[in-house]
């Protein structure tokens, strides 16, 4: 799958930008480079309308000889975090700054709730997976809080057998920060009853903020198990939603009974790769775009600014608006909207 050989491709790619000596010791050439590397091959310059000029002069004026490296390490996190995007960091022996786009809105799952009023106390623990029967035995939730690596056809063969007959299933993805993308690929499977292009991507691969190589779709092929494919599934989402959770909601968009439920998720649709710093400290950044099978669509005919402003980067919309009620503690209305979509 083009999506899952991205970070390998790159990562070898990456060893020839150090071909020059760099003086470690001098913060102007570590600073230097970073930007360099960012302008490069960061991928979403274009769709937040970020002037890296501009932004790379501003906080270059905040470093002058002998500064303490903990004073430039946050002037250099902070040109990184102008980025706004969570794929986008820099890490030292001491510190890291992130954007942290999770914060910014408001905190939609408690799983006291869900535990008191919903699944109880006796639910199943099947692999990364946490689930049982809601709404009077007619809806099965599934709760998948990261994704771990621990997702396998032994787990879904049973998760997906035993709500076989049920009217409906939440999938319950908020404040998942996502994780290894190949698990998605295995449970959308069992979504699909036939090849299925749930998204592209391209990378950035030219010194113009716009050079990008050709779309390249991620395809899904059914699984030849148990499936769910001819009932709603609600996926809830929230913007802690991110990374392979957000890739996730971005496939949804593609599958006909599938509707994300809640808030727009955190973003971190591109995927990131990094290296070291002449002064040791290592950087990540976005290098790709992951684009709706629409935005492709739209893009190949040349509706460029359309794409761009409506970036799916900082976040996938929801199908269906939900938030939950702080006020309520006996209540999940997210949960709610889900089972009553599903049995209306």
């Amino acid at each position: 799958m083009y999506i899952l050989l991205l970070i390998p491709l790159l990562s070898s790619c990456e060893s020839l930008f150090f071909d020059e000596e760099y003086d470690g010791e001098d913060p102007y050439v570590s600073y230097d480079y970073l930007w360099d590397q960012v302008d490069r091959h960061y991928s979403y310059f274009e769709v937040k309308n970020l002037d890296w000029n501009a932004l790379g002069a501003q906080y270059r004026t905040e470093i002058f000889p002998g500064i303490s490296q903990d004073s430039l390490f946050r002037v250099m996190g902070k040109l990184m975090t102008s980025l706004r995007d969570d794929h986008s960091n820099l890490r030292s022996s001491f510190n890291v700054a992130a954007f942290r786009v999770r914060l910014d809105g408001p905190d939609n799952f408690d799983f006291r709730i869900v535990e008191d009023y919903y699944i109880g106390r006796n639910y199943y623990s099947t692999g990364p997976f946490l689930h049982n029967w809601i709404a009077n035995g007619q809806i099965g939730y599934i709760r998948l809080g990261a994704f771990t690596g621990g997702v396998n056809a032994v787990n879904l063969n049973f998760i997906f057998g035993s709500y076989a007959s049920a009217k409906g299933l939440i999938i319950d993805l908020r404040e998942n920060g996502g994780g290894v993308i190949n698990d998605m690929h295995k449970i959308l499977a069992r979504m699909v009853d036939q090849n299925t292009v749930i998204y592209y991507s391209r990378i950035r691969n030219g010194k113009d903020h716009n050079d990008f190589s050709d779309l390249e779709p991620a395809i899904i092929s059914p699984y030849s198990g148990p499936r769910f494919t001819n009932k709603p599934i609600m996926l809830l989402v929230d913007r802690g939603t991110f990374s392979a959770g957000s890739f996730t909601a971005l496939s949804a968009k593609s599958l006909v009974n599938v509707k994300l439920v809640g808030d727009t998720t955190g973003g971190g649709l591109g995927l990131p790769n990094g290296g070291y710093l002449p002064n040791g400290w290592f950087y990540r950044f976005s290098v790709s775009q992951a684009l709706s099978n629409d935005q492709a669509a739209r893009l190949r005919a040349g509706l460029v600014a359309e794409i761009n402003a409506e970036n799916y980067e900082n976040g996938v919309p929801p199908d269906i608006t939900a938030r939950l009620d702080r006020t309520d503690l006996t209540k999940d209305e997210i949960i709610e909207k889900a089972i009553s979509e599903i049995l209306k």
